[in-house]
């Protein structure tokens, strides 16, 4: 067979081939037709209102969407596009609890110790001007004297001076100013100052250094007495303005002469020395180191105030709400005052503490005390009516008296170390919260409405009150003075109400520990 013949057979075999493939094609085409034709009159006719319901064809459901495999972090991802909010939290909450789990690490790893002189004397001073049996005024000062402080306690009493001499330290010691009398105040101020101004050395026959006076610290009374203000007698309020607001007031006032005065040396007489030099060359350097160094690390003042209860302001609690407000504006006029004079004033304001070991057992812990229940029964019968209930309630609240019930408090090592800072200038601040609840219940404070506190604390509304009765005070001013002797006399419940008499004033009560 030749070349020709077979080129032509090949060309046979292959048309069978072509054939099926374009009729393959033409068949695919004509379905594609038929099936967009089937759509289109499909869809028309569902989509045509003449139509019934019945006729119309359905149309078929979407195909299912194709499974896409996600990874992991692509399903976190995912999540936290869900859930911004509740990311945002959790950040903000971690990013805080780190912040003072790292603070906390570095106070702790922090040496707290006072400046001394090169032989191991001491150089810096403290005033503590606090009551000698408070717990917290004990706790203070012996941390400062473990620290390098030579600690000097404000004592007003022959009684505050033997609690001092009781602490059995060297180093604190006892400062004796009585600021009801203002010349002998003046007198002891400027012994003290005297004493600063002299050189002292630790130990017999070594080098003697300068003191300086590094803070006064005041610590007023922590202690206040719960009841309404219509059973405080008078004169209640007097001698609390006097011992818890006046007294602190004329503390500070008699130290502002020191504090505002640049303590130098006392120079001896001039002598010759073999040099032809004058001796005190040393004690006029010293002098004009001091100078310096008084301006670069001037006395700083601490005030103490409980917080707690001058925070939310509750019921009940006008004796303590209202000195520690006071002392808070007096502290902040203290500190424009002396902010010119570069003297630094710091408000430390406490929240509770736990005082084991520096207070007696609870079950002997003020024995003339009384419970709320029995303490009511000794007021008049308006005031109980009025007040009882609520008083009451709210002495059984979380925060009675000042404490938050069912917590021990924190440790006075986190205040040692708040004084401390301020004491080195670590800690810069105008006003420090330190203490279980300080920062808490001051932002309650702020923020949270009166009305809903009081409702947590169990104030509840009064509906019944008592009958109004004539007193004294109804009669004219003509009327004869023995039938207001007699009306006065009698003790109605009404004249205790108004104002308390004597009879209230002479028994025991809430307000007397």
């Amino acid at each position: 067979m030749s070349a020709d013949d077979q080129q032509f057979w090949d060309l046979l075999s292959s048309v069978p081939n072509h054939v099926r493939q374009y009729s393959g094609h033409v068949a695919e085409c004509i379905d594609q037709a038929v099936d967009k034709a089937a759509l289109t009159v499909r869809d028309t006719l569902a989509s045509t209102p003449w139509l019934p319901e019945y006729a119309r064809p359905k149309m078929p459901s979407p195909p299912p969407p194709a499974a896409i495999s996600l990874s992991t972090w692509e399903r976190f991802q995912g999540w936290l596009g869900r859930h911004k909010v509740a990311c945002g939290v959790v950040v903000c909450v971690a990013g805080y609890a780190t912040y003072r789990a790292v603070r906390y690490s570095r106070q702790e790893r922090k040496s707290r110790r006072a400046r001394r002189a090169r032989n191991g004397g001491r150089l810096e001073v403290v005033v503590v001007a606090g009551s000698p049996s408070l717990p917290l005024t004990k706790s203070l000062a012996l941390d400062l004297e473990r620290r390098g402080y030579i600690v000097f306690i404000v004592c007003n009493t022959i009684e505050d001076e033997v609690m001092v001499q009781s602490l059995a330290r060297a180093d604190i010691r006892g400062l004796s100013i009585d600021i009801t009398d203002p010349p002998n105040a003046g007198l002891s101020i400027e012994r003290f100052a005297a004493y600063l101004q002299t050189p002292h050395a630790p130990v017999p026959r070594a080098k003697p250094n300068y003191l300086t006076l590094a803070s006064v610290i005041l610590i007023p009374s922590l202690h206040y007495q719960t009841s309404p203000i219509a059973t405080i007698p008078p004169s209640s309020f007097a001698d609390l303005f006097n011992t818890h607001l006046l007294q602190p007031i004329l503390t500070i006032q008699t130290f502002l002469p020191l504090l505002t005065s640049r303590l130098t040396p006392v120079l001896p007489a001039q002598t010759q020395g073999p040099n032809g030099q004058s001796s005190n060359a040393a004690a006029a350097a010293a002098a004009s180191s001091t100078n310096h160094t008084t301006v670069a690390n001037a006395p700083r003042v601490l005030v103490f105030t409980p917080s707690i209860i001058s925070s939310i302001n509750p019921p009940f609690h006008a004796p303590e709400a209202t000195v520690c407000s006071a002392l808070s504006a007096f502290t902040e006029v203290l500190t424009a005052e002396l902010r010119p004079l570069q003297i630094p004033v710091t408000h430390l304001q406490l929240g509770t503490f736990d005082f084991t070991g520096f207070v007696p057992a609870r079950g002997v812990q003020n024995p003339g005390r009384l419970p709320p229940s029995a303490a009511t029964q000794q007021w008049p019968e308006a005031a109980r009516i009025a007040y009882a209930r609520n008083y009451e309630s709210q002495s059984q609240s979380a925060i009675s008296a000042g404490r938050i019930r069912g917590m021990r408090g924190s440790s006075l090592r986190d205040l040692h170390h708040a004084v401390f800072d301020v004491l080195d200038g670590s800690d810069t601040s105008d006003v420090v919260r330190v203490g279980l609840g300080a920062g808490l219940y001051g932002l309650v404070g702020r923020w949270a409405p009166r009305g809903l506190v009081a409702w947590m604390m169990g104030i509840r509304k009064v509906d019944k009150l008592s009958t109004w009765e004539s007193s004294s005070y109804s009669g004219s001013g003509s009327g004869s003075g023995s039938g207001s002797e007699k009306s006065g006399s009698d003790g109605s419940e009404g004249h205790e109400y108004i104002a308390v008499g004597r009879e209230y004033e002479g028994a025991s009560n809430v307000w007397k520990d």
